[in-house]
């Protein structure tokens, strides 16, 4: 079932480069979509260095347990994704699906399978058809490419209405270093970590240790401050290669010009999965600061974005700030209510703890009814602080999920 591209969608994919070291091939299988690409075979010169987060739902998808077993090798040689079939919650028949992908993806690119990452995406609890899967790699591998990395990102779509993918460049030791990377992720997006799929390709020379912390640290700044409906999916999976081809001299430190582009690349791509939050008509940012430490400001903001009174409110352009109260209020962590200030789009509706005396209305109106909605809050006289983001709840969502196996 197809639904409308979302209003927040930008108006084309970005130029994606050649990622030297990276090719891509993708098929159609027609396991659950028709007259679209729904597998991908991404392969990866030797000496590749690879880190990844992934999930913390406990019934993880078993490509997830896969992908665990291999990441301390540090060593990638190919990637294989499928849409449409989660291949969770399937015991010992999942794993050796898993297994049966990796294998032939092996074969056919010719490598060890504990160097094949494995993800999923798609409906939880059905069987994988995993010797389809293997039929099409051995002409998958005849047909890489370098330059296919947009069939790659319209091949790991399921309810997202547009591909997401971006691009950054960075100078390292003088020579530049391109990243770029592809994600897909619209529904059951919480943390942690929040985008369902994520791909990061670079030809920066990276030691496998530098480029976990790197990652993570990213990620907590991104994908895991993205929320559309508070459900933190069993496939969620983050991966970044780094294939070592720039000429630049090994980066050892999860820190520098390359963490930082690394931070944004991951922003830009956890934010376009919160403007395909399903049935999403606006984007929402929440920042709060004043928190006693910034964990503390994250669950005040992550409870202000999770909330469907709040979400409801923005959908319906009703600065109803009293909602948003409420959330701080229930976050679980210390706020002081006299110092509670709250704003729509820069614009208080409450300050220090009680209403804006004769506030002029018609200023925040005219904000939420712009696809860009900012909610900024002071929860206190502390520094901690804290940025998330999330989309409005619509009956889009509803009509979306309700019809999500037929």
């Amino acid at each position: 079932m197809s639904h409308p591209i979302s209003p927040l969608a930008p108006e084309r994919l970005p130029d994606l480069p050649v990622v030297a070291g990276v090719r891509f091939a993708t098929a159609e299988t027609g396991m659950r979509y028709r007259d679209r690409p729904d597998l991908l075979l991404a392969a990866f010169d030797p000496d590749t260095s690879v880190a990844g987060v992934f999930t913390q739902n406990a019934v993880c998808g078993h490509p997830v347990t896969w992908c665990r077993q291999i990441l301390p090798r540090g060593r990638a040689r190919a990637l294989v994704v499928n849409a449409g079939n989660a291949n969770v919650f399937r015991g010992a028949e999942g794993d050796a699906a898993v297994r049966r992908e990796a294998e032939a993806a092996a074969a056919a690119v010719g490598c060890e399978p504990q160097e094949v990452f494995v993800a999923s995406t798609g409906v939880i609890g059905q069987r994988l058809d995993a010797d389809r899967i293997a039929s099409h790699l051995p002409r998958l591998a005849g047909q890489l490419q370098p330059d296919a990395m947009v069939a790659a990102a319209h091949a790991i779509v399921t309810t997202d209405t547009f591909p997401k993918a971006a691009v950054k460049r960075v100078t390292v030791d003088g020579q530049e270093v391109t990243l770029a990377g592809i994600a897909k992720g619209s529904g059951m997006i919480a943390p942690n970590m929040a985008t369902m799929l994520a791909f990061l390709f670079t030809d920066a020379r990276v030691e496998a240790a530098a480029l976990q912390d790197m990652l993570q640290t990213a990620a907590g700044r991104s994908f895991n401050c993205v929320t559309v409906d508070s459900d933190t999916s069993t496939s969620d999976t983050l991966l970044c290669f780094a294939t070592g081809k720039a000429g630049n001299g090994p980066i050892t430190a999860g820190s520098g010009p390359f963490a930082r582009v690394l931070e944004e690349l991951c922003i830009d791509l956890a934010i376009q999965v919160a403007k395909d939050g399903e049935g999403a008509q606006k984007l929402i940012t929440v920042s709060v600061s004043g928190g006693d430490d910034d964990r503390s400001a994250r669950t005040i903001a992550m409870s202000i974005a999770n909330s469907p009174l709040v979400k409801t409110a923005i959908a319906g352009e009703d600065a109803n700030w009293g909602r948003v109260a409420m959330a701080v209020g229930k976050a679980g962590v210390p706020v002081d209510p006299a110092a509670l200030t709250i704003a729509f789009g820069g614009i208080a509706v409450a300050r220090d703890g009680g209403a804006v005396a004769d506030l002029d209305e018609a200023p925040v109106t005219a904000h939420l009814k712009g696809r860009d909605v900012a909610i900024d809050v002071v929860v206190g006289r502390g520094s901690g602080k804290a940025r998330v983001w999330t989309c409005d709840l619509t009956h889009g969502y509803i009509d979306i999920n309700g019809s999500y196996r037929s």
